[in-house]
C-alpha cells in the first residue's frame, strides 16, 4: 500500500510524531514514506518535537473554587444541574429501549398467532370458492 503525502501529513496531525499511536494498517507506507521522501520525516519529527512539547506541558487542574464559580455562572445562564440520585438519561434510553423491544415482540407474536388461527378460515374460503366456480360430483361422475 503506498501513502500520499498529503495522507501522511494528515495522519501526523491526527496521531503525533511515534509512529506507534498510528493504525497498524497505515504503519508500513508511513515508515516507506519517511525513507524516500525528506518532507515526510521532517513532518514526522516536527510532530515528535510538538508530542514532547505537549507531554512536557503542566496539565491545569481546577480548584474547587473555580469549580463552584463556573457551576454558578452555568446556573445563572439558566443551565441546570444534573441531579445525582435520579432517574439519568441512560435510565430513560434503556427504559424506552426497553418498550420498544417489548413492542415488537408483541407485533411479532401477533402476526404468528393471526396467520395460524386464520388458517382454518382461509382453507374453507378456498373451498368454498372453488366449489362455486368448479364443477360439481354430478356433473364429473354422471348421474
Amino acid at each position: 500500500m503506498t501513502m500520499t503525502y498529503e495522507r501522511f501529513e494528515y495522519l501526523a496531525d491526527a496521531y503525533g510524531g511515534d509512529l506507534r499511536r498510528w493504525p497498524e494498517a497505515e504503519r508500513e507506507a508511513a515508515r516507506a514514506l519517511t525513507a524516500v521522501d525528506a518532507r515526510a520525516a521532517a513532518l514526522l519529527a516536527q510532530a515528535d518535537r510538538l508530542d514532547a512539547l505537549l507531554g512536557a506541558a503542566p496539565r491545569p487542574v481546577a480548584s474547587h473554587v473555580l469549580r463552584e464559580q463556573v457551576i454558578a455562572s452555568a446556573a445563572g445562564a439558566g443551565l441546570r444541574t444534573r441531579r445525582r440520585g435520579g432517574v439519568g438519561t441512560l435510565a430513560w434510553l434503556s427504559a424506552g429501549a426497553g418498550w420498544a423491544a417489548a413492542a415488537c415482540a408483541g407485533v411479532v407474536f401477533g402476526v404468528a398467532l393471526t396467520s395460524h388461527m386464520t388458517a382454518n378460515v382461509r382453507a374453507d374460503a378456498v373451498l368454498y370458492q372453488a366449489s362455486l366456480a368448479g364443477a360439481d360430483d354430478t356433473e364429473v361422475l354422471g348421474g
